[in-house]
């Protein structure tokens, strides 16, 4: 694509073309030839593409950027690009820890409320490229989960308090309105998507935090969008804080997968079939919940008892759900020995 912004009107125009062949890729890429009549479900993706993202289990999330350095996991936006200073940088430790600890993929937020990016976008001033340490994270972490057999995902929060567009965001006072975001910034986050999901090769989950500030027709054009650049991705738009024996449609749907954000599946076990607008949907769950207390890397907070870490990956897993743990590198740049010694005692705990 070229440098300006992509919209929803280069988008339809090449809707024709592309959402024939992305079925296609699907289908092959699945190696199954189920229809949805056959299974009585109505989602994008076959359930053998979603048994097998199942059968992954387990995963790290990666929270690392701007929120690290200024100790606020919801910053205003304000700190300058050079903040972010990492001076041992290694995001193959970072994988090489997921792998030694029995995961099987990885998710890294790309942008966080910050608005800071770890890539060198286009888009905005506010990147690594302006940073005190200009490399390339996506680019880095991408390469080292291929190197290690780690399927990579990357998270993109649309929560933005740096590149606004005229948004409101749940940051402001509450007023009279509820947080939206402008089309000019729903155009600048699809241009962002659109660079994540075209220049580092094959993305394996896409997770999109705060998903109800988009709005349903944006979203939904997200979705798709997303889903005709990464047919083979599963896409998350994240329910938020709770068990979601109660789905809220209006504020995440479309989503191939359910978030059960610091919250563990019932003890009935996760809903996997969802009626949704008459339609049955097959939708697995994924706990996501951190290895302490905090997303992002915080002076003190330590890794939870190893009994604690053990329960919420039985339960999670016993329960039907795969388990993304958040273990945040610290300001060097580097996971701390002592997250890397609670996962490996977690591993031997769980028998992974």
């Amino acid at each position: 694509m070229s440098r300006s912004l992509w919209s929803r009107r280069n988008f339809l125009a090449s809707c024709s073309a592309g959402l024939a062949g992305a079925a296609a890729s699907m289908k092959q890429a699945a190696g199954e030839t189920e229809s949805k009549a056959a299974t009585g479900y109505s989602q994008r993706l076959s359930l053998a593409q979603l048994n097998a993202w199942e059968a992954l289990g387990y995963g790290m999330f990666i929270h690392f950027g701007m929120s690290t350095y200024v100790q606020n996991e919801l910053p205003d936006g304000k700190a300058p690009a050079t903040t972010y200073a990492p001076d041992r940088l290694d995001v193959d430790q970072w994988i090489s820890v997921a792998r030694d600890a029995g995961m099987k993929y990885a998710v890294l937020c790309a942008k966080h409320v910050a608005g800071h990016c770890l890539w060198p976008t286009r888009y905005t001033d506010y990147s690594v490229a302006n940073s005190s340490d200009k490399t390339d994270v996506i680019g880095k972490f991408v390469e080292a989960c291929r190197k290690r057999g780690v399927l990579p995902g990357l998270y993109y929060c649309s929560w933005d308090n740096h590149n606004r567009f005229g948004s409101k965001t749940p940051s402001d006072p509450a007023g009279d309105f509820p947080s939206y975001t402008t089309s000019l910034y729903q155009t600048f986050q699809t241009s962002q998507i659109t660079e994540l999901l075209t220049e580092y090769g094959p993305i394996h989950e896409v997770w999109i935090d705060i998903p109800g500030v988009l709005g349903r027709g944006y979203r939904t054009f997200l979705y798709n969008h997303v889903a005709q650049l990464q047919p083979e991705a599963v896409i998350m738009m994240n329910s938020g804080i709770s068990t979601q024996e109660n789905y809220n449609i209006d504020y995440a749907w479309p989503s191939d997968l359910i978030a059960i954000e610091r919250s563990l599946p019932p003890e009935k076990g996760h809903q996997k079939v969802r009626t949704i607008e008459g339609k049955d949907y097959y939708m697995p769950g994924e706990v996501c919940d951190p290895i302490g207390k905090e997303w992002f890397y915080v002076d003190g907070d330590l890794p939870r008892e190893d009994a604690v870490l053990a329960d919420i990956y039985q339960k999670t897993r016993q329960r039907g759900a795969n388990l993304l743990l958040d273990v945040p590198p610290d300001r060097h740049g580097l996971i701390p020995d002592e997250s890397i010694q609670a996962l490996q005692r977690l591993r031997k705990n769980a028998g992974l």
